[in-house]
């Protein structure tokens, strides 16, 4: 009975969050659309059938809420179809139009910054770049040392304390170089050597010292906050290249069934948790859709900027078919990845 009141529980959390960021994002289609002038047909948050539905007189939209909280739409007039009609998306300036389709994933962004500027208020404490004391176990005091104001980590320069942790956790596996401040000189450590801590069989590196704390002045709230959203734009990044290269396996991947597993836990652990997993998964929404794929938000930015070069619109059949075709994979990826979630759920 508790297994299943648990799976309700991380189901409606799952549809609560994703709702709210999937109107997130198509809001933010939804209003620079309207800001240029576009006209809407309907403004929609999930998927399949509708459950119900209203439609404004005032400027002929339908609004309405889908069955599946798996994604959402903004249906333009002359968004996929040549129209006459001078309010068309299709009729608009191509600048205008790479603002409206890149507006929900920059929505994405802005609600990543400012959960993430939530969650640095409320911490008790904010890290600097400065060692303040190694553990009884460092190894890394071998060539590190207390007062060193760490700047680059692995090339990667460092504002923050959680900046300094995630870089040494991501590439600390093997030696790393390390660029500090010492007695007011700048010093490179070369093949810094970490312990390694090893999770679902990837290597990572393990952080054997602490930091001294930084003040809450408003500037470090705002720094802490910019750098550790940048921070995890990177982490996206960088997933996305593991997975390439090798290093992440498809184990790594979650679709929504663990995504809703890991949110459901964190709200039930505190609020804090809570927030930061909501933070990174906008942040994580707005990147992808960013990504130069047929079908998601970059791929037509990169359509309509060729379309801007080429100074003449593509042709509709062939850019109709590189979405589909994006589409397709997409879906097919979602049901992959979702499969394996199920069988780690029933087998763990």
């Amino acid at each position: 009975m508790g297994t299943v009141l648990t799976v309700i529980f991380y189901a409606i959390v799952m549809v609560l969050v994703f709702g709210v960021l999937i109107f997130i994002h198509e809001f933010g289609h939804f209003f620079t659309a309207r800001l240029c002038g576009v006209a809407v047909k309907e403004f929609a948050v999930g998927m399949g059938p509708t459950v119900f539905s209203w439609k404004s007189k005032k400027h002929d939209t339908r609004y309405a809420l889908r069955a599946f909280p798996i994604g959402g739409f903004v249906s333009m007039v002359g968004e996929d179809e040549e129209s006459e009609d001078e309010n068309a998306f299709c009729n608009k300036s191509v600048w205008k139009r790479m603002v409206i389709v890149v507006a929900g994933a920059v929505m994405n962004l802005i609600l990543g910054f400012l959960l993430m500027l939530v969650v640095v208020l409320m911490q008790p404490k904010i890290g600097s770049t400065i060692v303040a004391d190694f553990t009884a176990d460092a190894v890394s005091n071998q060539q590190l040392m207390v007062g060193d104001e760490i700047i680059r980590v692995d090339g990667t320069r460092v504002h923050s304390g959680n900046e300094v942790m995630y870089e040494i956790t991501n590439k600390g596996y093997e030696p790393i170089d390390i660029v500090v401040k010492r007695d007011g000189e700048k010093v490179t450590l070369n093949n810094v050597v970490f312990s390694t801590v090893e999770e679902d069989g990837i290597l990572f590196g393990n952080i054997d010292f602490m930091v001294l704390e930084e003040s809450r002045s408003f500037p470090n709230l705002m720094k802490q906050t910019f750098f550790r959203s940048v921070s995890t734009v990177k982490m996206v990044y960088d997933s996305l290249v593991g997975l390439v290269s090798g290093r992440f396996g498809m184990d790594a991947v979650s679709g929504p069934i663990g995504v809703a597993e890991v949110v459901g836990s964190a709200a039930k652990t505190d609020y804090l948790s809570f927030i930061y997993i909501v933070s990174v998964l906008t942040i994580n929404l707005g990147v992808v859709n960013l990504l130069p794929f047929p079908a998601l938000d970059g791929g037509r930015f990169v359509l309509l900027a060729i379309e801007g070069i080429r100074r003449k619109p593509l042709n509709r059949n062939v850019e109709g078919y590189i979405n589909f075709a994006g589409l397709i994979i997409l879906f097919a990826f979602m049901i992959f990845i979702s499969f394996k979630d199920i069988l780690k759920l029933i087998f763990r």
